[in-house]
């Protein structure tokens, strides 16, 4: 029985002893094949720095408004005798544009005119024999009086008259006519719109941390979705003396000349406020840097010697700060120098010290045109 007992302890000590003599020299091969493996190197696409010319400006969104505009509509109720424009026609200060039915009006100005003379004349007559001292001073104020208030009669009705006549108030274009011969309008109908589109005005509002930056003169270029490659340029010409409180931003006003009619009045534009050009600024592609909450980061190409004395390229992440950003470029003034080489794509698997192969890639490049859906 001892020796039946004995017989399985020691099968049991070398069935245990196996598996972690096995075990351990597992662990060993393992530790000397991770320690010969190569270390891994990754490709990368690289730029290197150099210092360029920075435009800067300030965008702004806005909508396109006319400097002068106005719908065209009648002053007082009546019938349509006369309409002098057609949709779309260029017209002139002061052109006739509609006229309304006057016919009891001009009659009434007929017969106030035709008694002016003999009123006139009256006055006239009570003067002189009041100079002879053969009528009194009551009979002359009497007949003053009926001169002025016949003339009042016709200047009222002249004024009808011209109220029943509208004509354009500056020099524009007309839009849609929105009325017909013969119609009866009441007073305020709108007939058709008129625009002068030799010139429009934009108005946008701006952070209050920028007023410093603008001034009346200054230019600005304007995009339209119609011609999205087309910068229209204008001016500021007003800029608002007061900060909206609520908001923190400032309304400003620009003027944007119309040369080729090619803008109209309601338009959805984009613009951007030209600031003074800086000098050796360097510019790096946004998608190189790494925008986290607690700071911007960007790897930095280095030269290393490995320990079998081989020069390779190292990744070094390094803090940069950015001023500002437009479309796909980033402005850094702090944390670069020109003549560094940085990673522009393949930083997702990097970490700092990471080996890395400069490779050739388009994958970044902006297309001629989006791809169809």
């Amino acid at each position: 029985m001892k020796k039946w007992t004995l017989s399985m302890l020691l099968i049991v000590i070398v069935i245990f002893g196996s598996v972690i003599g096995f075990n351990l020299f597992k662990q060993k091969m393992m530790a000397q094949f991770f320690a010969n493996q190569p270390v891994p190197s990754f490709p990368v696409t690289t730029l290197t720095l150099e210092a360029e010319d920075w435009s800067p400006s300030i965008a702004a969104i806005g909508f396109i408004e006319p400097i002068q505009g106005i719908n065209v509509s009648n002053e007082s109720a009546g019938i349509i005798r006369a309409i002098n424009f057609e949709s779309g026609q260029q017209v002139t200060e002061e052109q006739v544009l509609v006229e309304l039915d006057a016919d009891v009006e001009k009659a009434n100005l007929r017969s106030a005119q035709g008694r002016l003379p003999s009123v006139q004349a009256n006055l006239k007559r009570m003067r002189e024999l009041y100079g002879r001292g053969s009528v009194s001073r009551g009979q002359v104020d009497e007949a003053e009086a009926d001169y002025r208030e016949l003339q009042g009669q016709i200047d009222s009705l002249q004024a009808t008259i011209e109220r029943r006549t509208i004509r354009a108030p500056f020099d524009g274009i007309m839009g849609i006519r929105n009325a017909f011969l013969g119609q009866y309008l009441t007073a305020g109908t709108d007939l058709a719109r008129l625009e002068d589109t030799s010139r429009f005005r934009i108005r946008f509002t701006i952070p209050q941390t920028r007023i410093a930056e603008i001034k009346v003169g200054q230019s600005l270029n304007i995009y339209v979705d119609a011609y999205p490659d087309t910068p229209f340029e204008g001016e500021i010409t007003a800029i608002e003396p007061v900060v909206d409180p609520e908001s923190g931003v400032v309304q400003v006003q620009a003027s944007i000349p119309n040369k080729d009619g090619k803008l109209r009045s309601g338009m959805f534009a984009k613009l951007n406020v030209n600031l003074p050009a800086l000098t050796d600024q360097l510019l790096v592609p946004q998608h190189a840097i790494n925008f986290t909450l607690y700071g911007q980061t960007v790897y930095v190409v280095e030269e290393q010697q490995a320990d079998d004395g081989e020069t390779v390229l190292i990744a070094r992440q390094r803090v940069v700060e950015v001023a500002e950003r437009e479309k796909d470029v980033a402005r850094v003034i702090k944390g670069l120098q020109a003549g560094e080489q940085i990673v522009t794509s393949g930083q997702v698997r990097l970490s700092n010290g990471s080996r890395v192969t400069p490779a050739e890639s388009n994958a970044l490049d902006t297309p001629e045109s989006a791809p169809l859906l």
